[in-house]
């Protein structure tokens, strides 16, 4: 596609050059020229290329592309964001981690924590929206921190967000290699932690297209697993199972009353929240991706409201199913945590219906799952730490991108994390496994925080600087409140963690190691962002020195405020309909 065809597919969807105001912040950091329209990744060197070396299939992909850095390729349609969005993070968290979440909490708070998690990352994805609408920027939400916030937070929030990705990686191949012992226990884990992860490089080979595509696929075999479940719930809660299984007469809400919807009482709701958190873990890489789509305005927005429907439908109703079949002291739901499958309580349920082969087949879908999350993380790591070095937050060398559109060396570090799963093969694993997911447990917290306060403070700016709200194209469903709603649901997450870190399930005694195994991201996160500072030496910025004008998006009003009285026209459940999806 050629530059002119870009500009005019950007106009077609409601944006052009006339619109973009000239006005400047002396006070605000660069963030480019706003002088300049700016139509995406320069994707014409790209389209001259061979079919192969588009591709990632020849030596010569592998050499720097020539144009303006941070060029990556813009082949992403709206499906891929569409599936992205609502299928792209169900992984291990749900169908694995909710086990041991239904355990230590019973069924009830399963429900409440996962519902309370689900309204903070409703208003978190709305927020990136709007501000990913406003500001199409390569490396997506951690530049939003260095731009609103703090430059140094910014700087703390990238590394955090590459760091949690890194250490993903390793943990979703083990958990990969340990789903395959369902069938075979006598092939050692190494060798199929080796196939899964050069399995992740050949997707990475083929680019933004690989991870768009796998994610597309493999996002609809999960989202096609749950809907079965759910159905396959609903008969066997009416006592619908086979002949001589647990559900063969009418069960309905058993569980919730004996042994009860509640375990371990408050102490209990608060050990599901991390649980919870780390399923929702990658739904904002929606707003990531949104860089590489072909056309994002318009894209973007409709993908977004499809998390609705994920945390409400493929959630919530997925687990409020789980907790009616499976009873929360189950004992074999005191499985290896994220790792055993066999402790996945969907895989329990399926087992205790007797129904054959189900078990398999969710088996299948948890391991093509952990695969999906893996190249979630290559790709999520390696975006972001390209976007830290264009910025000068990391060593240049990571932001070559090859002509094929790679963010190569990027690609290869995350990569490089990959053989840490083989030392949870050894005897002292298990100590190691836990204090990387103590690393990657919080992460999520502090950018979906960052990610709200991010959009306070850019709505405050915006007021300053003489601009409304009517000049927003894209405005979050329910505008500063609902971001405000998910920082204090952060907070009052993290303080729960903060309550378990100290006085852990059980009974046990605090100990400074439990404590920083459930809370090491935030250590973490301090040192990174006082690191910045001192690199920087630039802290918390002040309304007037935010710049809401470089590298703003360009608007063509007429045709967005044409668009605005054909749905005001139509009728109101069709309104509201447009609103949902």
């Amino acid at each position: 596609m050629a530059d002119s065809e870009v500009k005019k597919d950007l106009e077609y969807s409601g944006y052009s050059k006339s619109s973009f105001p000239d006005e400047k912040n002396e006070f605000a950091p660069s963030y480019g020229d706003s002088d300049n329209l700016s139509l995406g990744p320069d994707n014409s060197e790209y389209h001259t290329l061979g079919f192969w070396t588009r591709n990632g299939l020849t030596l010569e992909s592998f050499k720097r592309r020539r144009g303006p850095v941070g060029s990556l390729n813009a082949t992403m349609k709206p499906r891929h964001l569409h599936m992205i969005a609502i299928g792209g993070s169900i992984g291990a968290g749900l169908f694995v981690g909710s086990g041991s979440a239904l355990s230590n909490g019973g069924p009830a708070a399963l429900l409440i924590a996962f519902g309370i998690i689900g309204i903070m990352i409703f208003n978190v994805v709305y927020a990136l929206g709007e501000l990913a609408v406003m500001f199409p920027v390569s490396g997506g939400f951690y530049t939003y921190s260095t731009r609103f916030i703090d430059p140094s937070w910014g700087f703390a929030m990238g590394w955090n967000y590459v760091l949690q990705w890194a250490v993903v990686l390793p943990l979703e191949l083990t958990v990969a290699g340990l789903t395959v012992e369902y069938w075979n226990a006598n092939v050692t884990v190494a060798a199929w932690i080796t196939i899964f992860w050069l399995a992740i490089i050949v997707i990475n080979v083929f680019g933004t297209l690989g991870y768009a595509e796998e994610e597309f696929w493999s996002s609809l075999l999960k989202l096609a697993a749950i809907v079965i479940f759910m159905l396959i719930g609903i008969v066997l809660c009416a006592g619908g199972g086979p002949a001589g299984g647990k559900y063969d007469q009418y069960w309905g809400a058993g569980a919730f009353y004996n042994p009860g919807g509640f375990a371990n009482g408050f102490k209990g709701l608060c050990a599901v929240f991390v649980t919870a958190a780390f399923a929702f873990s990658g739904t904002e890489l929606v707003g990531l991706a949104a860089a590489e789509a072909a056309n994002p305005a318009k894209a973007l927005p409709s993908a977004i409201k499809q998390v609705f429907w994920r945390i409400t439908l493929f959630y919530i109703l997925a687990l409020l199913f789980v907790g009616l079949l499976v009873e929360h002291t189950d004992e074999r739901l005191l499985g290896s945590g994220l790792s055993d499958s066999q402790a996945s309580p969907f895989v329990i349920a399926a087992k205790d219906a007797g129904l054959i082969g189900f078990d398999s087949f969710m088996n299948v879908v948890i391991l093509v799952s952990v695969i999906s999350i893996g190249n979630s993380a290559v790709y999520g790591g390696s975006r972001t730490l390209t976007a830290l070095a264009e910025q000068g937050y990391a060593p240049k060398f990571f932001a070559y991108i090859d002509k094929s559109g790679r963010p190569l060396f990027s690609t290869i570090f995350i990569l490089a994390f990959s053989p840490i799963a083989y030392v949870g093969l050894s005897a002292s694993g298990v100590t190691v496994f836990a204090w990387l997911l103590a690393l990657s447990g919080l992460a999520a917290l502090f950018t979906w925080g960052s990610i709200c306060l991010a959009h306070i403070r850019f709505r405050k700016a915006w007021a300053y600087h003489g601009h409304t709200l009517d000049e927003i194209p894209f405005q979050a469903l329910f505008g500063v409140y609902g971001s405000w709603i998910g920082l204090i649901l952060v907070f009052l997450v993290l303080v729960a963690q903060f309550a378990v870190a100290l006085y852990p399930l059980g009974g046990a005694e605090p100990s400074a190691n439990a404590f920083f195994q459930a809370y090491l991201a935030l250590p973490v996160v301090l040192v990174c962002w006082a690191g910045g500072f001192f690199w920087k030496r630039v802290g918390w910025l002040r309304t007037a020195q935010m710049d809401v004008n470089s590298n703003r998006r360009v608007v063509d009003w007429e045709r967005i405020n044409g668009e605005k009285q054909r749905v005001a026209a139509m009728p109101a459940w069709r309104r509201i309909i447009h609103r949902i999806f």
